[in-house]
């Protein structure tokens, strides 16, 4: 059996990094973890080929030689799946979809053979079962929750790993809280499971006996999910291991009570942790009671935030707007948060209601949705009809897009980051596309750019107040030359 497993292309979005890769001569910013997941739990004597649409092309001699093609993705990349599920069907290739843009949307897929829906665990077994009886059905569906402690280490052989930026690795699914706007919950549940340290430890030799030497991305909805595990197993075995080799950096997504635990964020730090993404969403306390981010009321958000850069972990971002408590103030009131807490990387999206949220029943039961969402956090759409003034709201969001992401507010946030942050007990390794990323970032943003007068004063601040962080003031000036390229495609 010919097995050829297809990921979809992202569209030019906040996270794509797309504007930024070319710097590092990178095709994307991770491999499709899911895919090479299910890879490995697919039978060993199946021919099996990896075609990851973002980094190369989908041939017909690809579809010619699958038996079946085994795609998956998320929301965002609905487009690209779509036209792939095409070009299957047309080709005579039979389709199996996963992940969680089917899990959300199969009947929206009609040309699709059979669904392998929530988790592969759990559902992948019985089609096989019934693919060699002959008798595969539609759809496979479970209401339960896989044991990952059973999840087998990616198939990384199938993956060209020089064409990405960082690698993946996952310790846990499921998140504790329950915000109405978000479907991690309806997903992956609110128990966290978590993988044993032993997984996690054979995961990341996997791919560093493969040479890997750059980041690592954990993404986990919320590694903090169980901190007790994290603290007790998982960030000792890291400390461990990186001490026994070249170290490797690591980021994440966290929640913001992170910095509540000083030893915690010491831990994550030795660990080599130097960026946690967290999603404050609003500076109001109203729209945070009303999506019920309980996780985030009652606290000094602006001083959680400089008390985890001084920890040694940079602080990415997402913010929300379009809530029914938010008033015409709220667009000043998240461009002064985001400007005073130097959090560099900022998220800015529009309200949308994810299929299967609190937020989408609702809004269906008041008749305020607009079909499906995006998928896309800054296109600026949205699939509600928000209480605000329509004209009020979208001029609103162009307003902070505008106001943080030009040059000088973008440079003046690294600044702001810089008087806070530690400089990270572990360091990420200098390679040549880095060097060759400062050469093209010195042409492209310090010679051509508009922002060319910006980004040679804060290198020469830099230089002066923060040099060990020259580096990292480079990352974050090609970051910013990214999102104002996406921007501008899609809403300035």
């Amino acid at each position: 059996m010919n097995i050829l497993l297809i990921y979809p292309e992202f569209p030019d979005t906040f996270w794509s990094f797309k504007h930024a890769l070319k710097f590092i001569r990178k095709k994307a910013s991770f491999p499709p973890l899911g895919l090479l997941t299910v890879a490995a739990m697919l039978p060993s004597e199946w021919s099996k080929r990896l075609i990851d649409v973002n980094v190369t092309k989908l041939t017909d001699d690809d579809l010619l030689w699958a038996d079946y093609a085994f795609i998956s993705g998320m929301v965002v990349q609905r487009t690209s799946a779509k036209h792939i599920i095409g070009r299957c069907s047309k080709a005579g290739v039979k389709v199996v979809a996963g992940g969680p843009l089917f899990t959300s949307e199969h009947e929206q897929f009609e040309n699709v053979d059979h669904f392998v829906l929530n988790e592969a665990e759990l559902t992948l077994s019985p089609f096989l079962e019934d693919l060699n009886n002959n008798c595969a059905k539609r759809v496979y569906i479970s209401s339960n929750f896989a044991d990952i402690q059973k999840t087998p280490t990616p198939l990384w052989e199938l993956a060209d790993l020089n064409q990405y930026a960082s690698m993946s690795i996952q310790y846990s699914r499921g998140c504790p809280y329950h915000c109405e706007f978000c479907n991690v919950t309806s997903l992956f549940g609110r128990r966290t499971r978590t993988k044993t340290v032993e997984q996690i430890i054979a995961e990341l030799d996997s791919f560093y006996n493969r040479g890997w030497r750059g980041p690592v991305f954990f993404v986990d909805d919320n590694l903090l999910g169980n901190k007790k595990t994290l603290k007790n197993e998982l960030l000792p075995a890291l400390i461990k291991w990186q001490g026994e080799h070249v170290p490797i950096t690591f980021n994440t997504e966290i929640s913001i009570n992170i910095a509540d635990d000083e030893s915690l964020m010491q831990m994550m730090s030795e660990a080599g942790f130097i960026t946690v993404f967290i999603g404050i969403e609003t500076p109001d306390t109203d729209s945070l009671a009303e999506c019920n981010k309980k996780q985030n009321k009652n606290r000094n958000l602006l001083e959680d935030v400089r008390r985890i850069q001084r920890a040694g972990l940079q602080v990415q971002a997402g913010f929300i707007v379009g809530f029914d408590s938010d008033t015409p103030s709220i667009f000043q009131r998240q461009i002064d948060f985001i400007q005073n807490s130097g959090i560099v990387s900022a998220m800015i999206g529009l309200l949308q209601a994810p299929t299967g949220t609190r937020l989408y029943e609702r809004l269906m039961q008041e008749g305020r949705l607009l079909g499906q969402m995006s998928g896309d956090n800054v296109d600026g759409t949205t699939n509600i009809i928000p209480k605000m003034d329509i004209d009020t709201f979208r001029e609103g969001y162009k307003k902070i897009l505008k106001h943080i992401y030009t040059p000088k507010n973008h440079y003046q946030r690294i600044k702001t980051l810089f008087r806070e942050y530690k400089t990270p007990k572990i360091k990420a390794q200098i390679t040549f596309n880095d060097i060759l990323a400062l050469f093209r970032a010195i042409y492209y943003l310090g010679i051509l750019g508009n922002e060319r007068f910006h980004f040679w004063k804060l290198l020469l601040w830099t230089s002066f107040h923060h040099r060990e962080l020259l580096p990292l003031s480079i990352t974050l000036a090609v970051y910013g030359y990214h999102f104002r390229k996406v921007s501008k495609l899609h809403v300035l």
